[in-house]
């Protein structure tokens, strides 16, 4: 199989040149000016961009949560992300307390072996760290590529581990090339807050946000950077929304620690004014959205290097399910469907809106995470030897984002309505073209598990 894509603008996360890009089998052969070779197929990419497959750090498919599932699967999932220009998702595979990582492992194989479309790993949640699961930690990053480990600093009794726990956690991580990623929100404090608001009978949606006030997140990032400041553990805060949050991160840079973030497209996007809506329920997810200032910040971070990585934490329900909350705002399960429309949103909101430069787009959708987390020149970039997951991708096709169209397993949009400029085209998935102007040329099972490298041997 063979492809030659012509007079496209390439765009990689430090240049931008017109050029033909030739694919033969998985990878990208060639890249230059008026290419001899010859393809089976061809593409006139003249006016459009090519840029790298976007890859989503964090994604939640499948998974159990509040009594219910998210409502995509690996198969609607990984299908709807590609539509939107993301060719890899890291799944969180979530440890039951009590048991294995490695049984909870499985469990996570069994869900997405033969029914991605596209590309995935995974990032292992540990919620019960005891000598048995510290035993687990050497052998999943060598023998397995699961080279993060999440932590949550809230959920108490579900997921939340204590800072014994986390610091011990660090250090074995720490041994073996690994890192330790983290939901930083100060679960003690958010749960007397939620129950002081249902005693008071605040039970909306706006009580969610309320609940859970800037506080509460930048108290748990700082202390998370001093404890892999402690440790010397590589470290990553996943969904950082707030200014509080990020200056705890640069307060970490003047002892010349390096904490990596991760910010969602919602934040940047969206703010709380949503929780006083009838429909607030739509963007109950935690950490819950926050103030306009706090977008001015996110934006400023990710030009100024604080903020690596735009994600979407897509954790979809259907209505039915966040009805479960229709009169408890605790009882709703957190979450929102963002996986299609990371790229497109960022894209308009961002580069059409001069917030950040083409590069930036394509080195905070797609290189920084194929860098952080083990995967890079392999994955999130174009170039000769890499993999050609590709996007052509029109930066003046005007649409509007609606649930009647979106391609996840969601009965509702958090966007619905919005007008965006910038649209996925089509979409090469390791050398294959697999959507092409919204049409699926690829079957379920084709996406594969990429195993990650350890820090030690980037």
């Amino acid at each position: 199989m063979s492809i030659l894509i012509k007079n496209g603008t390439v765009v990689t996360a430090s240049d931008a040149y017109v050029a033909d890009v030739f694919i033969e089998g998985e990878t990208v052969v060639a890249i230059g000016n008026n290419l001899p070779h010859q393809a089976e197929t061809t593409i006139d990419a003249k006016g459009k961009l090519v840029i790298p497959g976007g890859i989503d750090p964090h994604v939640h498919l499948e998974m159990p949560f509040m009594g219910t599932y998210s409502s995509d699967d690996y198969s609607s999932g990984t299908l709807a992300a590609m539509h939107g220009g993301t060719t890899m998702v890291i799944d969180f595979i979530l440890q039951t307390q009590g048991d294995t990582l490695h049984n909870a492992l499985k469990e996570w194989q069994d869900k997405s072996i033969g029914r991605a479309y596209g590309d995935y790993s995974y990032h292992m949640a540990v919620t019960d760290y005891n000598e048995t699961t510290r035993k687990e930690i050497s052998q999943l990053i060598q023998n397995e590529g699961i080279t993060s480990f999440k932590t949550f600093m809230a959920y108490k009794g579900a997921l939340m581990i204590d800072d014994g726990q986390m610091v011990a956690l660090m250090k074995e991580v720490k041994k073996h090339g690994g890192f330790v990623t983290v939901h930083a929100t100060n679960g003690d404090m958010i749960d007397r807050l939620i129950a002081t608001n249902k005693a008071a009978g605040n039970l909306s949606p706006l009580y969610h946000y309320l609940s859970q006030p800037e506080v509460t997140e930048s108290e748990a990032s700082a202390r998370f950077a001093d404890m892999a400041h402690y440790t010397g553990v590589k470290s990553y805060i996943v969904h950082l929304t707030c200014e509080g949050a990020l200056n705890a991160v640069r307060q970490a840079t003047k002892r010349n620690q390096k904490v990596h973030v991760e910010t969602c497209i919602q934040y940047l996007t969206l703010d709380a004014s949503l929780y006083e809506r009838e429909d607030g329920h739509k963007w109950v997810m935690s950490p819950p959205l926050r103030e306009p200032k706090d977008q001015e910040t996110l934006w400023a971070g990710i030009n100024q290097g604080l903020v690596q990585v735009v994600a979407t934490d897509h954790c979809p329900f259907l209505w039915e399910q966040k009805m479960m909350g229709k009169d408890d705002f605790s009882k709703i399960p957190n979450g929102h469907p963002a996986i299609e429309h990371r790229m497109e949103l960022l894209f308009s909101e961002g580069v059409n809106k001069g917030r950040i430069s083409l590069s930036k787009f394509v080195e905070v959708s797609a290189t920084n995470a194929a860098k952080i987390f083990g995967m890079y020149p392999k994955k999130g970039t174009i170039a000769i030897g890499s993999d050609a997951d590709i996007v052509i991708f029109d930066p003046n096709e005007e649409h509007t984002i609606s649930h009647k169209s979106h391609h996840m397993n969601a009965d509702y949009s958090s966007y619905e309505g919005w007008e965006v400029k910038g649209k996925t085209k089509q979409v090469i998935m390791r050398g294959k073209l697999a959507i092409d102007n919204g049409k699926v040329l690829i079957d379920k099972g084709y996406g594969e598990y990429v195993k990650r490298v350890p820090f030690s041997k980037i």
